[in-house]
């Protein structure tokens, strides 16, 4: 956060951290930049200063040393966050990524942030999307084992997870029909059945249900050849399968600067398209490049909601 506060931002910055450890690692890595207690007041974000409202770390520090004494603290803030927005104090939220084995190790069931924000504003279906400035990709499964994938995927399941991309694609960003491709899940989208029948039995009647219903939605095409830039040149968002069938491609095409954003919510919330990278931490060789993206997206998707 000391980093991403030397940039000009066109929204009121908060951090929700501990301020004695943010003032050590700024100095630490000799950057310039005068924290000050967040006042609950709206002030916009001046370059070289950070609003902060200090919560106390529950164990001290060592970069890139995870302790599962801090685990407690980090669900508070996320609460605290979640709370905040919910309560339209925030007008969006911004997650820094977490290592999900150090919380679970402290006796906490965490799947990630996409599942324990869902919870906590009450919804059942939150939806993974990751956005470029080129280039949006939703998931149907987020963090499930592979063998799971299969069972998972429903026509239920396609049919709430492409309402939620239609709308909020809708009331965010403002395109009026999204145009969604949905990627088959098996490899050439099944071959007609001879690779799988998902593609038949679940994934192709309910994108006919849902284009009977209005919505601009196509597949399901073979994954391999989704990503294909005169495919994508049809489409706003691209739906993918599961985890790793989606994000590697937006990953390779925008990384440190693609934005993870939860659709379903009743809050805005975006975060980066990383993860800890605790060998990183007190070198100065971490790139904010996504984190100030994420920030910078939250701002205009709130600026377009007001």
């Amino acid at each position: 956060m000391p980093a991403v506060a030397a940039h000009q931002l066109d929204c009121d910055l908060v951090c929700l951290g501990d301020q004695e450890l943010l003032a050590e690692r700024a100095r630490q890595l000799g950057l310039k930049v005068a924290l000050r207690r967040y006042d609950h007041a709206s002030h916009r974000h001046t370059p070289g200063t950070l609003a902060v409202e200090h919560h106390a770390l529950g164990a001290p520090v060592t970069c890139g040393r995870l302790d599962a004494r801090n685990s407690p603290c980090v669900l508070q803030l996320l609460e605290r966050a979640c709370d905040g927005a919910l309560a339209g104090e925030f007008a969006a939220i911004v997650t820094a990524p977490v290592h999900k084995g150090i919380l679970i190790d402290a006796g906490v069931p965490f799947t990630g942030h996409t599942e324990f924000l869902a919870h906590r504003c009450g919804v059942k279906r939150p939806v993974m999307m990751l956005a470029t400035n080129c280039l949006r990709v939703a998931l149907a499964t987020t963090h499930l084992p592979l063998a799971a994938v299969s069972r998972a995927i429903t026509r239920e399941l396609l049919h709430e997870v492409l309402e939620i991309i239609d709308r909020d694609l809708t009331r965010w960003w403002g395109i009026e029909r999204p145009r969604i491709a949905v990627c088959g899940l098996n490899p050439h989208a099944g071959e007609g059945g001879h690779l799988g029948d998902e593609e038949i039995r679940v994934i192709a009647p309910a994108i006919a249900a849902l284009r009977e219903r209005g919505l601009e939605v196509s597949g399901p095409l073979p994954a391999d050849t989704a990503f294909v830039p005169r495919v994508l040149a049809d489409f706003d968002v691209v739906l993918a399968m599961y985890h790793d069938q989606g994000l590697p491609v937006i990953k390779h095409a925008g990384f440190e600067r693609a934005v993870n954003v939860t659709l379903g919510l009743p809050i805005r919330r975006t975060s980066v398209d990383h993860g800890t990278a605790l060998d990183l931490a007190g070198t100065g060789r971490a790139d904010a490049g996504s984190l100030l993206a994420a920030i910078e997206l939250a701002a205009q998707l709130a600026a377009r909601a007001a």
